[in-house]
């Protein structure tokens, strides 16, 4: 960790110490906990109060409207409410956010996945009317981001796009070039322009999570409460279908079981969710979120190889392999159900 990192974490864990540990009292508290500590977000717990400092060049308004609205009230009962408006946290200036703490999924226990109260939650919010004006749902540039990333870990031989001619005597040899990165850029280029954040979305009516994974719901309070979704990050207003995509990629690439699939599809249409029709194909409306997030997934699975020096595990070779597929495939059978 560098001395920045140190520093941020040691603010973050002196601001949520100072909410929840009541004034003059003796102090046994345990110290600060990280969570987390990445470019785009470091949390860092103490007691029942967890503290996350932004992403440096994070757009204060935009957070500003995507913190009012986890802490509006047609929203209760869906997304977890803030503690504070985003404040700055020395030395970084990185916008801050405190948040009551929530038990996250357990992650060692796949069967006890909550996937219908996902779904129902999902739902809901994509029912609420917007209370106030929004910043677009960051989904599209969050899987642009996730490209660039792969690029720029990958810089050179490995992204070096395929010639459109033959080799004339004389040239230089071409560049050998890793299959596994050709197939992600070839299912990115395969997209359309919005699902790539370079185009506004051709649908755009519906409060919209952004970057809906299990990582993304806890119960609170803690531990035994009801689940409601946090990390209003990449919050606002798109398609909803979006923030059913990375369940759907997960099924067609057969990380997610028929069963937990169709529970989840199930309860989101029981509670009226609109991204998809009431009954009937789900996949016209699913097939471009599912393959944008498929390509955001496989790319940042690329990056984190190269950064780590390591191959591919089993289930993010399952991504790369389904980038292969989907970017030979015409749309709306990109991604159909796995069989």
């Amino acid at each position: 960790m560098t001395t920045t990192q140190t520093a941020v974490v040691h603010d973050l864990g002196t601001l949520a110490h100072r909410l929840s540990h009541p004034a003059r009292t003796p102090c046994v508290c345990e110290p600060p906990q990280v969570l987390a500590d990445r470019p785009d977000g470091t949390v860092v717990r103490s007691g029942a109060i967890v503290a996350k400092a932004h992403a440096a060049d994070t757009d204060r308004a935009a957070l500003t409207a995507r913190i009012a609205l986890a802490a509006a009230p047609q929203l209760a009962g869906i997304l977890l409410s803030p503690l504070t408006a985003p404040e700055p946290a020395a030395p970084t200036a990185r916008p801050v956010t405190l948040w009551p703490l929530g038990a996250p999924v357990d992650p060692t226990d796949p069967g006890a996945a909550p996937w219908a109260e996902a779904a129902d939650l999902l739902a809901r919010l994509h029912r609420t009317e917007p209370p106030f004006p929004l910043p677009p749902m960051r989904g599209p540039a969050k899987a642009a981001r996730a490209v660039a990333r792969m690029r720029a870990a990958l810089r050179g031989d490995a992204i070096t796009p395929p010639r459109d001619s033959a080799v004339e005597p004389g040239d230089a040899p071409a560049p050998p070039r890793d299959p596994a990165v050709l197939s992600v850029l070839a299912g990115w280029r395969a997209l359309p322009a919005w699902a790539r954040g370079e185009a506004p979305a051709l649908r755009a009516d519906a409060l919209c999570h952004g970057d809906l994974h299990l990582g993304q719901l806890v119960r609170h309070p803690a531990p035994d409460g009801p689940w409601l979704l946090i990390d209003m990050d990449d919050a606002g207003v798109g398609d909803p279908a979006w923030d059913l995509g990375r369940p759907a990629a997960w099924y067609a690439a057969g990380l997610l079981a028929p069963e937990d699939w169709s529970t989840f599809l199930d309860a989101y249409r029981a509670a009226g969710g609109s991204a998809v029709p009431a009954d009937g194909d789900p996949w016209p409306a699913l097939d471009v979120p599912a393959r944008a997030l498929t390509v955001q997934t496989a790319a940042v699975a690329l990056a984190k190889c190269a950064a780590e020096q390591r191959d591919p595990d089993d289930h993010e070779q399952l991504m790369i392999e389904s980038c292969a597929r989907i970017a030979t495939l015409p749309p709306e059978l990109a991604t159909g159900p796995a069989s």
